[in-house]
């Protein structure tokens, strides 16, 4: 029932898949930005099943899993991570691709949905702690196009890979073009 109401929202709308998802990977982190309005989420979430990667996971607190919503969360690929555990969330994560076969995890590098200055690291270091390559993945209101990057793998140079990262979302503009990345390609 879910999978059909995302391919009806998918199809009114009118978006589209750029690129090609590297299924040649069962472990990755899924960049996906620019992150300014709920709206995100049902594209994300219709762009999975379009993909056809509906094992792929969101993070939340853990203190969103317990009751009905829980098992809702759950059931749409939410794992729970503990904010104020000793071990840190990078840690947690990392842990979670050790743990399993097939782990696609999603995270916004902004961490908000307000207007960024940076990015933040989290999905850079998970992604690098775990082994596992990045996928930048851009919500392109203009053009109503989910565009798949390149996926690669985090190295040394964690200043050059920001940059790649950011040159990729550089011109693409978020459902509230105020709060995208664009105006971070004067830092690149």
């Amino acid at each position: 029932m879910l999978r059909l109401f995302l391919n009806l929202y998918w199809k009114l709308y009118g978006w589209k898949l750029s690129g090609n998802f590297p299924y040649q990977y069962k472990k990755m982190v899924l960049a996906v930005a620019p992150h300014t309005h709920w709206a995100d989420v049902m594209v994300g979430f219709a762009a999975r099943s379009k993909m056809q990667i509906p094992h792929a996971k969101f993070l939340g607190k853990k203190e969103l899993f317990v009751g009905p919503l829980g098992w809702i969360l759950k059931a749409m690929g939410g794992t729970p991570v503990d904010r104020f555990s000793k071990h840190g969330m990078v840690e947690q994560v990392a842990a979670l691709f050790a743990a399993n076969d097939n782990f696609i995890l999603g995270l916004s590098p902004e961490g908000t949905r307000k207007r960024v200055n940076t990015l933040r690291t989290g999905f850079y270091f998970i992604a690098k702690k775990a082994g596992v390559p990045i996928v930048p993945i851009g919500f392109d209101y203009a053009n109503k196009m989910v565009i798949i990057g390149d996926a690669f793998f985090p190295g040394d140079d964690e200043a050059g890979d920001l940059k790649k990262i950011l040159s990729f979302y550089s011109n693409i503009k978020g459902k509230r073009p105020m709060l995208d990345l664009r105006h971070l390609k004067d830092s690149i």
